[in-house]
């Protein structure tokens, strides 16, 4: 399936070995971004959380050769330990690192934020979206001996208000931050870390935000570039950061959204003023 994408081929990533946490389905920007690494000769392996995902991502990693589907719980430090442990056991290693795992109670993601922004909501939005970033990082570098570079995935709503985007907004900042500080911290073992702020794409995370296909329509009407965010576009900004490409780049936010986030207003608001 992975040929629905219009990604390059290559050798970039030959013998390369890396983990990629967020596969849900072929729509997943996770998938999108293993495919490219997939078809630029990386070795990986995914995790998965329950027997229900498990089947419907498996047909989705036998297409792409990845040979190790791992169970693992982010918000529980007995999956953690398990699954890195069986990471180390099959991979030996790794150069990089794919972390596209959010969530956020969906009663949450539509209307106001103070109203409807609840602690046990808040507090498993911060666990889940960005803590496990920071856990995934800290069980990782030891796996890094020769360095490498790690992803996250985020978006706008982090920076500034987005309509229902609400407590994962918040999450995402905090998500954001912590890139900063554990690009600080690894950078000595050069290891390198970085977030992607893609634009609104057809995902089942966009799915849970009341509104979210009219995020997408108005993504491609408010971009510089009138067009949606491509997969290609985010799998290739994913493939410069996890290769030798992105050498002495740590500690960014790079926007891959046909340039939304730089917009001010339209032509058309500009026009009617």
């Amino acid at each position: 399936m992975a040929d629905d994408y219009a990604f390059p081929t290559g050798d970039l990533m030959r013998g390369k070995k890396g983990l990629v946490m967020g596969v849900a389905n072929h729509n997943s920007i996770a998938y999108g971004i293993a495919a490219q690494l997939a078809a630029q000769g990386a070795e990986m392996a995914w995790t998965y959380m329950g027997e229900s995902l498990e089947r419907r991502v498996r047909p989705l990693a036998e297409g792409l050769g990845v040979k190790h589907l791992i169970a693992c719980d982010v918000a529980d430090d007995a999956s953690m330990d398990s699954a890195f442990a069986e990471i180390s056991k099959v991979l030996g290693g790794l150069d990089f690192v794919v972390h596209s795992i959010a969530f956020a109670n969906k009663d949450e993601l539509k209307g106001s934020f103070v109203d409807n922004t609840t602690r046990d909501g808040f507090l498993t939005a911060m666990n889940i979206s960005a803590y496990s970033f920071v856990d995934v990082a800290r069980r990782s570098a030891p796996l890094m001996a020769n360095g490498g570079s790690m992803i996250c995935m985020t978006y706008l709503g982090a920076e500034r208000v987005i309509p229902n985007y609400n407590t994962m907004g918040v999450a995402k900042a905090a998500l954001e931050a912590s890139t900063r500080y554990i690009a600080r911290d690894l950078g000595p073992k050069g290891i390198r870390v970085n977030a992607i702020s893609a634009g609104a794409m057809r995902t089942l995370s966009l799915a849970g935000i009341s509104g979210g296909r009219g995020m997408i329509a108005q993504g491609r009407a408010f971009s510089a570039m009138k067009e949606d965010t491509s997969m290609e576009g985010v799998a290739g900004a994913a493939l410069w950061l996890l290769s030798d490409l992105g050498k002495s780049t740590t500690g960014e936010i790079v926007h891959v959204d046909a340039g939304f986030h730089m917009m001010g207003m339209s032509a058309d608001d500009e026009a009617e003023g």
